[in-house]
């Protein structure tokens, strides 16, 4: 009798081991460590419900965010020290491929929204800042962007004193009124919005400039970029990374009350209602998940406006374009 329940035990086991072996997700995660700028700030907008809902675990993967402020992402993504860039803003990278830094934009997560916020009734356009003292991360392509569209008014923003900060700085800036102006983007000015009263926002005109210059509405912003040897070694997981933030981009609009209480509780004073608002608001939280060789049109337009401004001295090779 103790023989046939030991075959028994031996038969069970060996069952479970074939059943694991052949279904993929008991199999191991595919492991990636992956550099985001901290909250407030789009690159931190996903993570955090991709961790709570363990989106990654469901496509196979264990992703390890490593949180940096922009210059130090920008090092340390260039550099090599990190091969995955969830804060990957376009003309940031760019400017790293024509340097010599040999890497590929996977996919957009977000198209460009920046705003230009003020509490001095006597600043009412972008040229009344000149002169004047603004705050702004001016690492990032959020402020390249604002240079540029600030550039097409007429605005010299060489006059304008710019005091440089990392984004979750921006608020407390506005806060503690030690600037004239703060040039910032989402969720950043939502947060703003709601603690401070009396702000109004300048005209950057964007819809008009940007149609007008490159025939389309659509600015690709901020995505996921790798280094090439990453994502050649990396390539059949790369559609399970896509994945993962489309089921997170999906769920996070599906549910804006749920995922607002997980993205709230990493920001510094966040507040769940106010984020909640925020992505019911198509036009400032531009969430799409979309593979950068869908965009190309439009990633070059937003290279040209580079060249355009100054901020890129030639065109990225065409191979910054993730293609497979």
């Amino acid at each position: 009798m103790k023989r046939f329940g030991a075959l028994i035990s031996f038969v069970a086991l060996a069952f479970t081991a074939v059943y694991l072996s052949s279904n993929g997700a008991a199999e191991a995660a595919t492991k990636m460590k992956m550099v985001v700028f901290g909250p407030p700030s789009l690159g931190a907008f996903l993570p955090p419900v991709i961790e709570e809902k363990k989106l990654d675990e469901k496509n196979g993967l264990d992703i390890e965010f490593v949180v940096r402020p922009p210059s130090a992402y920008n090092a340390q993504f260039n550099s090599g020290e990190f091969k995955l860039g969830g804060s990957a803003a376009l003309l940031s990278l760019a400017n790293a491929k024509t340097r010599g830094v040999n890497v590929v934009y996977l996919f957009n997560i977000f198209d460009y929204f920046g705003v230009v916020v003020t509490d001095k009734p006597n600043i009412k356009t972008l040229k009344d800042l000149e002169g004047k003292t603004m705050a702004a991360a001016t690492a990032t392509t959020n402020y390249v962007m604002f240079r540029w569209l600030a550039g097409k008014q007429g605005v010299d923003t060489s006059k304008i004193n710019v005091v440089n900060t990392a984004p979750p700085g921006l608020i407390g800036y506005m806060l503690a009124g030690r600037a004239d102006a703060v040039q910032m983007w989402e969720p950043a000015y939502t947060v703003l919005n709601s603690k401070k009263a009396g702000l109004h926002i300048l005209d950057l005109k964007i819809k008009s400039q940007w149609s007008s210059f490159a025939s389309s509405s659509r600015i690709p912003y901020l995505g996921v970029a790798a280094h090439a040897d990453w994502a050649k070694e990396n390539s059949a997981h790369i559609p399970a990374l896509v994945q993962t933030y489309k089921d997170a981009a999906a769920w996070i609009l599906g549910n804006p009350d749920a995922a607002a209480k997980i993205i709230a509780a990493r920001i510094k004073g966040g507040d769940a209602g106010v984020i909640a608002g925020l992505i019911g608001n198509k036009e400032r939280l531009a969430l799409e998940v979309v593979p950068s060789s869908q965009l190309k049109t439009e990633i070059n337009a937003v290279f040209k406006a580079g060249i355009d401004l100054g901020y890129l001295k030639k065109l990225p090779d065409a191979s910054i374009i993730y293609s497979k």
